[in-house]
């Protein structure tokens, strides 16, 4: 049997194939669309997504994770889940479509109507994909996940692309979710078939309850602490100001999804074999832990100081009013990008009610500092900077409840994973700082090169000095080669 470093190597290597390939087809899909429509067309296609999002909530309910999770599950256990997944599919999809007028009318959007009850498709494939994609996860086959991920995402793009050139307008941002979730079906149900049985499913459902109820109250409360800064700006300060601020948003959570995304989704599933051995599963996780914050943490830095390139290089000069939300937004990632592993850690521990209740704390924080920055100051800068700020504070009392309650363990080791990362970033905002202001009425392009050079130099030094790792001997090694 693979050791445990091995899988993780395996999987972390096949996820970021995929996803890092994929990074260069999602931003040129990005930059063609954001340059083809309006963000008044993107903030209404951000309402119906977001809404969308809350009803994907009640189709899964914390179902994948309790079966990759649970390891004495039957075929006649996942048959039954299976049908318990579609019927419920089915009605929420149902009542989506039913709620499409009264949320046209909440947004006085005749068009958010018909979006939302296209988009009802991809619930219903959403819900009948749970189980069969799953079983991919529990079955550790990360490689043919990274593969089926990067096709199909080229896929989508070209479509969106193909339908806006064709004057399709926002209905080219839905193409992509919509066909994704046909094709993520028609895949993984070749691969998993599943048998249609004639019963609620109810009797399998009780098998994983315990586990999945908190992990699908979780969803619901993360949901909100996400995306309750998009409905209320939609509503509140109009569709453009939301085009501007879900432009900011995804740009921040680009390299959160395309850093953590490659790590957390093998996390659970070859961890959750270790989860009677919290003593393995902490240690484990803190030398992950001190990778993430070696990334994370001075990458904040480097978008911070590079947030008017990227934005204008990627998205075009027309985005102007997004550069400075993007700026206060990037100053999260690196705290984002340690946080967003933890939920694997509570998931492969078992403990999926200490996941719910820092998720609450986390949920009441969160809209607690949107409500303060949408309605008391009224700027996206301040909506910006609550996050900032709120994130702080969530990441504080996440890592309290994980080491006191889950771990059972002190607090010390994670402080120490920490320090090494944060005095870099120290540095690297030191030095980036004068360049910053020496490079403000440059070329985009040769402006960011700079800002990257003296980056990336900084950080090898840095981290060739700490011995964190041996990068001229690696590149000599490779070189006699």
């Amino acid at each position: 049997m693979a050791s445990l470093r091995q899988q993780l190597l395996s999987g972390v290597f096949y996820t970021a194939l995929a996803k890092y390939s994929g990074i260069i087809v999602s931003l040129v899909i990005a930059g063609i669309l954001a340059r083809l429509l309006t963000p008044d067309e993107f903030g209404i296609v951000a309402i119906a997504t977001v809404i969308i999002a809350f009803f994907g909530i009640f189709t899964d309910m914390g179902i994948s994770p309790a079966i990759i999770q649970n390891k004495d599950l039957s075929e006649k256990d996942l048959s039954e889940i299976f049908s318990f997944t579609l019927w419920t599919g089915l009605l929420i999809s149902l009542l989506f479509f039913a709620a499409s007028w009264g949320i046209a009318a909440w947004y006085n959007s005749p068009v958010l109507r018909i979006l939302c009850q296209l988009l009802s498709v991809n619930l219903f494939f959403a819900s009948a994909n749970i189980v069969p994609n799953a079983l991919f996860y529990k079955n550790k086959q990360f490689k043919f996940i990274a593969i089926r991920s990067l096709l199909i995402q080229i896929a989508g793009g070209a479509a969106a692309i193909a339908v806006a050139l064709l004057g399709g307008g926002l209905y080219a941002l839905i193409i992509n979710p919509i066909l994704s979730s046909i094709l993520i079906f028609a895949i993984s149900i070749r691969r998993y078939p599943q048998h249609l049985s004639p019963t609620s499913g109810i009797q399998a459902i009780r098998k994983i309850f315990s586990y999945s109820a908190f992990q699908f109250l979780f969803n619901v409360i993360n949901y909100f602490s996400r995306n309750l800064d998009k409905l209320l700006i939609g509503k509140y300060m109009g569709m453009s100001p939301l085009g501007y601020y879900e432009k900011s948003y995804r740009l921040m959570m680009l390299p959160l999804q395309n850093i953590t995304q490659v790590i957390t989704p093998v996390m659970h599933p070859i961890f959750s074999d270790y989860q009677n051995d919290l003593t393995r599963l902490a240690s484990s996780y803190e030398r992950i832990l001190r990778i993430l914050a070696y990334i994370g943490i001075p990458l904040s830095v480097l978008l911070f100081f590079t947030a008017k390139e990227i934005t204008l290089i990627i998205f075009g000069h027309q985005w102007m009013p997004s550069v400075p939300v993007f700026r206060i937004l990037s100053l999260s990632v690196g705290i984002q990008i340690i946080l967003s592993s933890s939920g694997s850690i509570f998931q492969a521990s078992g403990d999926t009610k200490s996941l719910f209740v820092s998720g609450l704390l986390s949920s009441l924080l969160n809209v607690a500092g949107m409500l303060v920055g949408i309605f008391v100051f009224g700027t996206l800068e301040a909506v910006a900077w609550s996050i900032c700020i709120t994130f702080t504070l969530n990441f504080i009392q996440c890592y309290w409840i994980m080491y006191h309650i889950t771990f059972c363990r002190r607090v010390q080791p994670l402080i120490q994973q920490l320090l090494s990362p944060l005095l870099l970033s120290l540095i690297l905002a030191a030095a980036l700082y004068p360049v910053y202001h020496a490079t403000q009425d440059m070329n985009l392009f040769l402006s960011a090169a700079i800002k990257g050079a003296v980056f990336a130099l900084l950080f090898v030094v840095y981290i060739q000095v700490r011995g964190e790792y041996d990068i001229l001997g690696k590149v000599k090694s490779i070189l006699k080669k």
